[in-house]
């Protein structure tokens, strides 16, 4: 999003999906706006990490259909992806590369043309910059979570989808977790899926 005039909104009418055992997401309707946060709450197997799937195009909606518009214009389904930042538990490096490397090549594959700059920047977002160097297999499960946010912040998205964000993370990664989503918030839309009162 460039500059803070720019406007984001999330439109959603009967949206759904259903896996092949039935279960999944009931269709619902969302009507949420930049700028804020939003969280999605609900028992286990609610559909709550599936919506964040369908939000992020890791899924078609089954029902329903969704849309992004930005400064009031619909956002074509294939221009969505550069506007969004997804983490989630399922996320997974290539554990032989440094967290540098993977992320320079989420940077390559996004076209991010401040690359190096781009991962430098969100290596210190979640203060990971001293283990910039590390590989991501000899990663804790709690710096792990914190590589899954620097990826999803990566190219400064204004649409950031969390699922579990607080997932193996300590006082000191939830103080970076509240930190990202507010600083995200301010400028764009966060949507969050947690069963954590403390989200």
């Amino acid at each position: 999003m460039s500059g803070a005039a720019a406007t984001l909104a999330l439109e959603a009418v009967g949206l759904g999906h259903r896996y092949a055992s039935g279960r999944g997401l009931a269709p619902l309707d969302l009507d949420l706006a930049a700028p804020g946060v939003a969280a999605v709450t609900g028992p286990n197997g609610a559909g709550k990490s599936t919506l964040l799937r369908l939000l992020a195009g890791l899924l078609r909606p089954g029902d329903g259909r969704w849309r992004l518009l930005r400064d009031g214009r619909e956002t074509p389904a294939g221009g969505r992806r550069a506007l969004t930042g997804y983490a989630a538990p399922e996320l997974a490096f290539y554990e032989e590369l440094t967290c540098r490397e993977n992320l320079a090549f989420a940077a390559a594959a996004r076209g991010l043309g401040a690359g190096d700059a781009a991962v430098a920047a969100a290596l210190e977002r979640v203060g990971l910059a001293e283990r910039a160097g590390d590989r991501a297999g000899a990663l804790s499960s709690g710096m792990r979570q914190r590589l899954r946010l620097a990826f999803a912040t990566l190219h400064r998205p204004p649409l950031l989808l969390l699922d579990e964000p607080d997932n193996h993370l300590d006082d000191a990664g939830r103080a970076v977790l509240e930190h990202i989503v507010g600083e995200a918030a301010g400028r764009g839309l966060v949507v969050l899926a947690t069963n954590d009162e403390r989200e």
